[in-house]
């Protein structure tokens, strides 16, 4: 397929305005030498042009998309069109409160949803995305601690299955990452945790359930001795889809936690749009939360000692709206509902497949479950990649690879809620064709993808030497 700028014609274009017949009037300003290089395209051409592309993207309405934690799951349509009413999108966040009282009564009842839903004392909707929300969470504790004196509280606990944003959070805080191992079971190591605490201890992150998973069986112990030492407990809401409803993360000792409405409720992200990350936390951590908020539909007011603005006003607005109204669809029934399924189709699938493909903790799961393809890879030398890539040949997106690190040439396979059973069945009749390929003809498995627009890329050469730019032939 050719790229737009090799379809660019000279002269060639799609505009209709007519000859300017008033002066033209610039400001005094640095100004281009030379015209920027733009494709010369016609309407019609640009239109199949961008239709064509689109048809090669895969996404959650094309077919089956186990993408791991991150929660790709169907964004029901009735959001779009409730924040895509004039009233919310043609608003500006510097109107005056009482212009704006319906749009600030729905961040007050989405406040209320989410501390219902998570055991929190307040929630602050500047953060943009989930790393972001990580990022506030951890800058309250390091302001709460600092308020107190504790400046020597320097040291942030970070499981080894964790995510890779929770080290990199804590160390844009200003903390020190410390890595804490897992035991056989795939749960915290309890020992290792001891070991680590101390003086120097300002919190533990955490994700429950966790990348492998699991609900961690210890997990009072574990914030209890968080507590014990003087740390403060951060939970990462990333898979908070596994247990909401059913388990409030307040409730089990944590004191901040981050959400990402563009996960667990239903918001589209990454290609499909902004994300929102809000920030819960317990009423000892409320009088540092960033940005203004208005509850009496007259004032914005900021927080006592707030840390500052993470971003403008509520964030990222019209995702707010979207994650309201898929509270409001659910009600206190489907809220829960949505939990137990995820974790029933997860289970379903792992035990249809973990006779031929280990897994990696061989017990009940939560949302997803992670296998390893190490005694494959050992024995055909086919890779958990390689079988990623011949999950295209079957019109499905391959789930997360290569994660959590403690896993070896692990596949974390996440159905979420709303998948059918038939589709669930028919992704492992994929699963189970591919094995049995890898068995029989394992050569066509490690030339996978045949079928695909693009077929198998060389990935490190694409990740050193990236053409970010065309040439135009020079």
């Amino acid at each position: 397929m050719k790229l737009i700028f090799e379809k660019s014609i000279p002269g060639r274009g799609q505009d209709i305005f007519p000859i300017c017949d008033v002066p033209i009037c610039l400001p005094k300003a640095p100004h281009r030498n030379t015209k920027p290089r733009l494709p010369e395209i016609s309407e019609n051409e640009m239109g199949r042009h961008y239709t064509s592309l689109a048809k090669r993207a895969h996404g959650v309405n094309d077919g089956f998309y186990p993408l791991g934690s991150c929660t790709m799951k169907h964004n029901p349509k009735i959001n779009e069109a409730m924040a895509s009413l004039p009233g919310f999108v043609n608003i500006h966040p510097l109107q005056p409160p009482h212009t704006v009282v319906g749009a600030n009564e729905i961040i007050t009842e989405l406040e209320n949803f989410l501390c219902e839903i998570t055991g929190m004392d307040a929630i602050t909707f500047q953060p943009a995305a989930g790393a972001q929300g990580e990022f506030t969470g951890l800058l309250l504790i390091k302001a709460y601690l600092q308020d107190k004196g504790e400046f020597e509280r320097n040291e942030i606990l970070v499981p080894d299955s964790a995510h890779g944003t929770n080290p990199a959070s804590a160390t844009m805080a200003g903390f020190k990452s410390i890595t804490i191992k897992s035991d056989a079971f795939g749960m915290v190591d309890l020992d290792d945790l001891k070991s680590h605490l101390g003086p120097k201890t300002a919190g533990l992150m955490l994700t429950n359930p966790n990348t492998v998973g699991l609900f961690d069986t210890h997990i009072m112990d574990i914030t209890r001795l968080v507590h014990e030492a003087g740390g403060l407990c951060y939970y990462d809401g990333a898979n908070l889809n596994a247990v909401m409803g059913i388990v409030r993360p307040a409730d089990i000792g944590f004191d901040v936690i981050h959400m990402n409405l563009h996960k667990t409720f239903s918001t589209p992200h990454g290609g499909g749009g902004p994300g929102s990350g809000p920030c819960g936390c317990k009423s000892f951590l409320s009088p540092y939360l960033p940005g203004l908020t208005c509850k009496d539909g007259k004032t914005y007011t900021r927080a006592e000692k707030s840390i500052g603005n993470l971003t403008g006003f509520y964030g990222n607005f019209l995702v707010n709206i979207k994650a309201f109204t898929y509270i409001l669809t659910l009600g206190s029934k489907g809220v829960p509902s949505v939990a137990k399924n995820a974790v029933l189709n997860a289970n379903y699938m792992q035990e249809k497949l973990k006779d031929i493909y280990p897994v990696a903790f061989d017990t009940t799961c939560m949302h997803e479950f992670v296998i390893s393809l190490q005694a494959i890879h050992n024995e055909k030398n086919i890779s958990a990649l390689d079988v990623a890539k011949a999950l295209l040949d079957h019109g499905m997106h391959p789930p997360t690879m290569y994660f959590p690190l403690i896993v070896d040439e692990a596949l974390m396979i996440e159905p979420t809620e709303t998948e059918s059973r038939e589709t669930l069945d028919d992704a492992i009749e994929v699963f189970r064709d591919i094995y049995k390929m890898i068995i029989e003809s394992p050569e066509i498995v490690a030339a996978s993808p045949q079928t695909t627009p693009v077929l198998r890329l060389d990935e490190v050469k694409a990740a050193r030497e990236p053409k970010l730019k065309y040439n135009f032939g020079e």
